[in-house]
């Protein structure tokens, strides 16, 4: 059993799709949450700005005292391999990434074997999605889209299902998609789960979303407890939450709380995260 906080981080809002998923699967959980709203979005950075960036993250996560680290970021899994093992001289507790879990679900779920994942230019850019399904399944064929607008989007809060810009880019986005007769497809960046509704409007009832902050949230969950580390308290006790983000907290804390369904204004700090 441990007490300590579970660390999530994320370029932005997007990592909040994963938060919400762990604190409804651990409710007794302390979780400290960093949102890179200074520097979002990652995916249309070099990869060695993206590992900069993840580095710093994961080192002001460590200073908080975390027992595990989630990192809600699509971009940033892709390029720190599936435990974190480009980040293994600098991790200090059980690192967790999207991609993983994520295409295992996939496979999982396809009836056809055709697999479209939806991604950053930097997780396209990377073929981790691919490479990952093919070690699962080589017979399984994967159609890479990369949605650059996406991230954009959510973060000014472009999220309602009836919007017509939003709906415009993800017609468009998907077009190649639904000609390649998907059967599923991978939301392979944490803020996609958020126009979620939309996406399936425009694939259609046959085709299944693959939340990538849902199931690494499901991993992270069964790995707190295969390593004992589940916190010490009654599972109807609420655990702390607080939010830390690079930039205007108010602006982080008003679109948080409409996808959190909750406030979220007294737990939302600013840092200066170039310190880390």
């Amino acid at each position: 059993m441990d007490n300590r906080p579970v660390g999530v981080f994320d370029s932005g809002l997007g990592g909040l799709t994963a938060f919400k998923e762990l604190a409804a699967l651990l409710p007794q959980e302390d979780i400290v949450y960093f949102g890179d709203t200074g520097r979002v979005p990652y995916g249309s950075r070099s990869r060695d700005t993206i590992v900069k960036y993840a580095r710093q993250d994961i080192a002001f996560l460590q200073s908080k005292n975390v027992k595990m680290i989630l990192a809600a970021c699509g971009t940033v899994s892709s390029v720190a391999g599936p435990a974190g093992e480009h980040f293994g001289d600098l991790l200090q507790v059980p690192f967790v990434g999207v991609l993983r879990p994520t295409a295992r679900e996939a496979a999982t779920a396809t009836r056809n074997g055709r697999i479209g994942v939806l991604g950053t230019a930097a997780t396209i850019r990377s073929g981790s999605y691919q490479k990952e399904l093919a070690a699962i399944n080589p017979d399984l064929q994967v159609f890479a889209q990369d949605c650059p607008l996406f991230v954009p989007l959510v973060e000014s809060g472009f999220v309602q299902p009836g919007d017509p810009i939003t709906r415009l880019t993800v017609e468009r986005y998907l077009e190649p998609m639904k000609a390649a007769g998907v059967d599923t497809l991978i939301l392979g960046c944490t803020h996609y789960p958020i126009i979620a509704p939309v996406i399936s409007q425009v694939m259609g009832d046959g085709v299944t979303l693959i939340n990538s902050g849902r199931e690494a949230a499901r991993f992270c969950t069964a790995l707190l407890a295969e390593k004992g580390l589940v916190a010490h308290r009654d599972r109807k006790a609420r655990g702390a939450r607080h939010f830390y983000v690079s930039d205007r907290t108010e602006g982080f804390s008003s679109i948080a709380g409409i996808f959190l369904g909750e406030d979220v204004q007294g737990e939302v700090s600013y840092v200066d995260i170039d310190r880390y």
